[in-house]
């Protein structure tokens, strides 16, 4: 009996040969399309085009300038820069040299950034800006080398062994608060980042001949292990934006003959509310991920724009699990079934509810959180990973997410935790009480709201979200204050959230 994610291969393929790992690890996967066709275009950073043949050239230097600094195999390295071919090429040279990235929003804040760099003890930190840099350095408990995205200060040194990492070797540190509010650092290995872009090399059909609008950030499992990751697998191409803006993509799309595009339900809104709509009917291929996509928005694509988006189901401690078909129905309102690789299961209560935890297995979960033994063993249940997230199965084995058991919101495509919102609400000497809820939008899925007890005289909103914006980046911070007398509380003091 074929496992359930063979509904996802082309026609032909036999499950048994399926072998995800096959290439070792995805630099080494890269380093043989660079030499295969050095004169492909591979990455278009709003001036010209760059070749396979110059990303492996560049990204052989750098890495030659990172190993004369000192690094090698296993050493942590933040990268903190806004999208650039240079950062690409940073980002290529550390996994062929063995580093382990730590991908670092530019937004945050030296609060957020200070407890990833107490965490990760990076040795050093690729930035675009010299005051994150001076943060890091100064946050950091030893010492930093700073350098900026295209290595340009360091000397150039005899080339290193590259590309000879193995699957078990750790490649991404990336960091998820949790509902806590204290950082864990998910552990992603070379063997993970290529077992994900395998499957959906298979599943969505994706080669040489496809060219990516890419303007998810590259500081997030989406636009880095997603997007870039897969396009450098596939041999195909991506033009980087630097941020999303509905027209941008549209003229991106046009001017390079675009086949995909990825993004997340804030700019599909933004998409279809464009005039330019219609123009997405010109790609091959639409995918939404990293929040649900209302089924109304997916109709209304349907008829504005003629595309029927592709909705999948990831996250960052397991890349990508789930996928609507690319053959046959893309049902709205579901994220698919099992990528090639992915075993799933529900959790469900004794209660005979169809609802239950989604628990997941395969070459794609991670191994654990960065010196967290607890909070990796809470995360397992007998080798199954624990999403928090609650899902349905139709009778066609079609994947709905409806619920969260952690109290994860996600606005616009990101993750945000009440725990770490509320921390920094709570420093402000007029709050007593905070509770931070998701409420839904049709934008953005969910707009961050905090519902505050005041201690005495109300303080005024625009106090509290000035408050917020010094410790919090753009997308944690609460777009509304509302001020009640008390928080609703069971009998054991908990704070009763779905009240709010």
């Amino acid at each position: 009996m074929d496992p359930a994610w063979a509904r996802h291969l082309p026609p032909g393929v036999d499950p048994a040969s399926v072998d995800l790992l096959a290439r070792g690890s995805l630099p080494a996967a890269w380093g043989s399309r660079f030499a295969a066709e050095p004169e492909r275009p591979v990455v278009h950073d709003g001036d010209r085009w760059h070749t396979a043949g110059d990303l492996d050239r560049r990204s052989r230097a750098a890495a030659s300038r990172f190993a004369r600094a000192g690094l090698g195999p296993g050493d942590r390295v933040v990268m903190s820069a806004a999208t650039s071919y240079d950062l690409v090429v940073a980002h290529v040279a550390a996994l062929r040299l063995g580093l382990v990235v730590v991908p670092v929003n530019g937004a945050y804040r030296a609060r957020e950034i200070g407890a990833i760099v107490a965490d990760c003890e990076p040795a050093a930190a690729v930035v675009d800006s010299e005051a994150r840099g001076a943060t890091v350095q100064e946050l950091a408990s030893g010492p930093v080398l700073v350098v900026d995205p295209a290595v340009s200060t360091l000397a150039d040194g005899p080339e290193p062994d590259l590309d000879a990492c193995g699957p078990d070797d750790l490649a991404l540190l990336c960091y998820t608060s949790g509902t806590t509010g204290s950082p864990k650092g998910a552990m992603l290995t070379h063997g993970n980042t290529l077992a994900s872009c395998e499957a959906l090399r298979l599943a969505w059909r994706w080669d040489e001949h496809d060219r990516l609008v890419l303007a998810l950030p590259l500081f997030h499992v989406h636009g880095l292990g997603v997007g870039l990751h897969g396009t450098l697998l596939c041999g195909g191409s991506a033009v980087l934006l630097p941020r999303f803006d509905a027209d941008a993509v549209f003229d991106a799309a046009r001017a390079h003959d675009a086949t995909l595009f990825f993004g997340v339900p804030t700019m599909y809104a933004r998409l279809a509310a464009s005039p330019r709509a219609a123009e997405l009917a010109g790609l091959r291929l639409c995918v939404s991920g990293s929040a649900p996509l209302p089924a109304s928005l997916h109709e209304e694509l349907a008829v504005r724009a003629g595309v029927r988006v592709l909705e999948r189901y990831g996250m960052t401690e397991t890349i990508m699990n789930v996928s609507n078909p690319y053959d046959g129905e893309r049902r709205p309102g579901t994220v698919g079934f099992p990528l090639p690789g992915v075993d799933l299961r529900l959790d469900r209560s004794e209660d005979g509810d169809d609802a239950g935890e989604i628990l997941l297995r395969g070459p794609n979960v991670f191994p654990g959180y960065w010196r967290r033994e607890d909070a990796t063993h809470a995360a397992f249940t007998d080798g199954w990973f624990r999403s928090g997230d609650i899902g349905e199965l139709d009778a066609d084995g079609y994947l709905s997410i409806v619920g969260r058991a952690k109290e994860l919101i996600i606005s616009g495509g990101f993750n945000v935790y009440p725990r770490e919102v509320e921390d920094v609400l709570l420093a402000h000497p007029a709050v007593a009480e905070v509770a931070v809820v998701g409420e839904p939008s049709d934008e953005w899925g969910e707009l961050v709201v905090a519902v505050v007890v005041p201690a005495g005289e109300p303080p005024s909103e625009e106090a509290l979200l000035a408050h917020a914006a010094r410790d919090l980046a753009p997308y944690k911070r609460p777009r509304r204050v509302r001020f009640v007398d008390a928080l609703p509380r069971n009998a054991l003091g908990k704070v009763l959230r779905h009240e709010l």
